[in-house]
């Protein structure tokens, strides 16, 4: 059974897909918004609060990649991520830290390549979907960096990741070699020019959220048709999970971070 059923083809029971709520839901986070946008919009609010909690940090200059950047204590506040946080039990921080960006730059460059990536998965999955696949491997992308890296980490870039990997995979499914081939080559480069920059670039988290976004485009059906209740609530769930997350983090939940 549909979300979108309006009567329960069983019981009768009218509105039946989540208690009721599933077609507003299904407005609000289906094909009603452009999931590109509200995700640009939610990290540049984040952006902004993150340079807002510690002006005096904003104005230090340690070179072009850290043009307004936000202080470590700002960024930790908000929902930041890595070893110390998962030792402490801040399992949410897997989710806000995907959307806190560490610079201008930072946020710039994520924005602009998820903007070109994430409009093709919603198209090829759906809205719902590809809102899962992006957040499933930007966490993947964190469970692997908190496992074998450890540090501090935010960024979007091992949900990016992830998004070629479902692309990857939609082409191998429906048989188009050439795109595929194409997609491939991009990932590699992006990947290879992270370990070029070095510095902050989390590579761990970029490997692993290729691998949770092609895995989860996987487990989807290939069309955007009939996207129900199983991945409504999951949707849902991430948003909720999310904010409260950062609610979490902002109230002083965490302990101070280490200096």
């Amino acid at each position: 059974m549909s979300a979108q059923e309006a009567r329960c083809p069983y019981c009768g029971a009218w509105r039946p897909g989540m208690f009721g709520y599933g077609p507003a839901l299904q407005r609000i986070l289906g094909g009603q918004l452009d999931l590109s946008n509200v995700i640009t919009v939610a990290c540049a609010v984040l952006y902004v609060l993150s340079l807002l909690l510690d002006l005096p940090a904003v104005f230090h200059f340690g070179g072009i990649f850290d043009i307004l950047s936000p202080s470590g204590e700002a960024l930790y506040r908000l929902g930041m991520t890595g070893g110390l946080q998962m030792a402490e039990g801040q399992w949410w921080t897997l989710c806000t830290a995907i959307f806190l960006h560490g610079s201008l730059l930072h946020i710039l460059f994520n924005m602009v390549i998820m903007r070109r990536y994430l409009p093709m998965v919603a198209e090829l999955f759906g809205n719902l979907r590809a809102f899962v696949i992006f957040m499933m491997a930007g966490i993947a992308g964190y469970v692997l960096s908190a496992l074998l890296g450890g540090h501090n980490t935010i960024g979007a870039s091992g949900a990016i990741f992830g998004l070629f990997g479902a692309l990857i995979s939609y082409g191998r499914r429906t048989g188009q070699h050439q795109a595929t081939g194409q997609l491939w080559m991009f990932a590699g480069l992006m990947f290879l020019m992270s370990f070029v920059m070095g510095g902050n670039v989390n590579n761990w988290a970029h490997a692993g959220g290729f691998v949770g976004g092609f895995v989860a485009a996987q487990l989807m059906p290939t069309t955007h048709r009939g996207e129900g209740a199983g991945v409504m609530s999951l949707a849902a769930g991430l948003v909720l999970v999310t904010v409260a997350g950062f609610v979490l983090s902002f109230i002083g939940f965490a302990p101070a971070m280490p200096r």
